[in-house]
């Protein structure tokens, strides 16, 4: 358990993005389950989003949740965009296996940041979140209209939106949700961040983040949940990267790195999923879980022994960056 302020976090939790069919359709059975077995393994924080499904990972979650005691577990979910009735939702589309009818708009105004909190509210039934992410916001993600939606979130009130609500005590948190490091150093000078969701952008394949933002975060006491440990897959097992095909210098290095665990007679999955947690600025990891089995295994991971030398070897031939602080065991 570790804290974000006063508010305590499992080290692991259950990113939620599998609740909302990603890649592939989950019936609403399997993704209770999954929730079911987090909270057997004693997982008591979950994250979700609107764009999940495109609402149905927030409906799940809620509905998995809602018989719980709502003071022992911690549940986040993001704003920046408003989901719009549209029938001509398809399978697939936004990478959602079978999402409901609802098309993403983004919105970082202030009015648009107090409805996308009322709407997951009424999605979720429940009666506060406990941590509102901007969700995706930044260059890599907007392109030429990131200064657009960059002057919603700061001139347009989207920020101060966030400062009210957690002012009146409606959340606990607030902080971005993002796949880009870069972004989150930018909102830093703009407001006073309680945490990040950082996906993908500090972890075992990577860690250009790490005097950029991590020990400046450590430095100010601003929480970093690692998001997508595993990035997007390719870190176990999976030729995906980014949420695409990945690139063979990527392919290379993971390669690299997998034998390195191989020698340490340690599976790569569960470095990856404890390397992060030495940064003293981690909180939690958020891995996600396509089934009660998987999610039971990513929880082994967590939990197994990993000899010191892996570390050791692995700044050795320059697959970690040698300044990276490592686990102790």
């Amino acid at each position: 358990m570790r804290g974000l302020g006063r508010m305590p976090l499992t080290c692991m939790g259950l990113g939620c993005a599998q609740l909302g069919g990603l890649y592939e359709p989950m019936d609403d059975a399997d993704a209770h389950a999954i929730v079911d077995a987090a909270w057997g393994l004693g997982i008591r924080y979950f994250d979700t989003a609107p764009y999940y499904g495109f609402t149905l990972s927030e409906h799940r979650l809620g509905a998995a949740l809602r018989h719980r005691p709502r003071a022992d577990y911690v549940i986040s979910t993001k704003v920046g965009r408003l989901m719009r009735p549209d029938p001509s939702v398809r399978p697939g589309e936004g990478g959602w296996g079978a999402p409901l009818p609802f098309r993403p708009e983004f919105d970082y105004t202030y009015a648009g940041i107090l409805r996308s909190h009322e709407d997951s509210l009424q999605r979720l039934g429940l009666d506060r979140v406990d941590i509102l992410y901007v969700h995706d916001i930044g260059r890599v993600t907007h392109g030429s209209r990131h200064e657009h939606y960059w002057q919603q979130l700061t001139h347009g009130g989207g920020f101060r939106a966030l400062a009210q609500l957690r002012d009146e005590g409606s959340v606990r948190a607030f902080g971005l949700g993002v796949n880009e490091w870069e972004v989150v150093a930018d909102a830093m000078e703009e407001c006073d961040l309680d945490c990040a969701l950082l996906a993908g952008r500090y972890t075992l394949l990577e860690q250009a983040s790490l005097e950029p933002l991590l020990d400046r975060c450590a430095g100010r006491g601003i929480g970093i949940v690692i998001g997508g440990p595993f990035n997007s897959g390719i870190l176990a097992g999976t030729r995906k990267f980014n949420y695409e095909d990945a690139p063979a210098d990527v392919v290379a290095r993971v390669a690299a790195i997998t034998a390195a665990c191989r020698a340490a007679g340690v599976p790569v999955q569960a470095a990856a999923l404890q390397f992060p947690m030495a940064h003293p600025a981690v909180v939690s990891c958020i891995p996600g879980a396509q089934s009660p089995a998987q999610l039971r295994q990513n929880a082994a991971w967590f939990a197994q022994p990993i000899p010191p030398g892996l570390w050791h070897a692995l700044a050795r031939d320059g697959l970690i960056d040698p300044r990276a602080p490592v686990p102790v065991g």
